[in-house]
């Protein structure tokens, strides 16, 4: 597949013409609630967070998490239900199942599939879930968590795709995938963890440069949860990106 540092006529934008921010999901509200109560910050630059109560919705509704999601969903954000494909591994009834407990349950409006398989060969079975997932309610947010540059068919199904999921050694010196710079920035998002405040900026180019719209760096390192808590770095990375910001 041909790959290319920086797309020729790639804007860096999202929809509203800027980068912004997409929580792969934070700890349990009760663990991390200041970060929860982060995402709700008036001006803050937040495309989606995404609500992982167990591996899914959980068994019943939890308490925690059903305040934390009206919280977010009141401050006018959009929360997606984590639906673990666990490389193809889970069946398309269970996925289903859990959708419908995170639309009953917590105001969802969307879901972040995650391990989608990536190749050729299960691109009509990802297809399958995704078009059922857009029947359970209009205007669902979908979010394919590949990690990595997926066939190019999968562009045709999601509204983004998480193209990049890994240490910020291995993001600085990535490529992307050419056939990405026929679709704009709005599409792709990239995670990133152990990035250093002191290479933020740098971080931050090579997402323009690559063409993500959507993107969550943190200093925090690989071992267990990355994303469980908020960068040290939270407010200036706020700063950077948000409301008022020239790109």
């Amino acid at each position: 597949m041909p790959y290319l540092t920086t797309p020729p006529g790639r804007l860096a934008a999202t929809e509203s013409g800027r980068l912004g921010l997409g929580s792969p999901g934070y700890a349990h509200p009760l663990v991390a609630p200041v970060e929860w109560a982060e995402l709700t910050r008036p001006g803050t630059p937040l495309h989606w967070a995404v609500l992982n109560v167990t591996d899914g919705p959980g068994r019943r509704p939890d308490p925690h998490c059903t305040e934390a999601a009206a919280r977010l969903c009141d401050a006018g954000g959009t929360l997606l239900g984590h639906l673990a494909m666990r490389d193809g591994d889970r069946t398309f009834g269970e996925i289903v199942s859990d959708a419908h407990r995170y639309l009953d349950w917590y105001r969802v409006g969307g879901f972040y599939l995650d391990r989608v398989p990536a190749g050729r060969a299960e691109l009509d079975d990802v297809r399958r879930v995704v078009d059922t997932l857009r029947t359970l309610g209009p205007g669902l947010h979908l979010v394919l968590g590949h990690g990595t540059h997926p066939y190019p068919g999968y562009a045709g199904i999601a509204d983004q795709l998480v193209t990049f999921s890994g240490s910020w050694a291995d993001y600085r010196w990535s490529q992307v995938a050419e056939w990405t710079s026929e679709h704009p920035p709005e599409r792709f998002c990239h995670f990133v963890h152990g990035v250093p405040r002191t290479h933020l900026e740098e971080a931050l180019r090579v997402a323009r440069w690559q063409g993500a719209g959507t993107i969550w760096f943190t200093d925090r390192q690989g071992v267990g949860d990355p994303w469980a808590g908020m960068p040290a770095y939270w407010d200036e990375i706020v700063s950077r990106i948000g409301p008022g910001v020239s790109e």
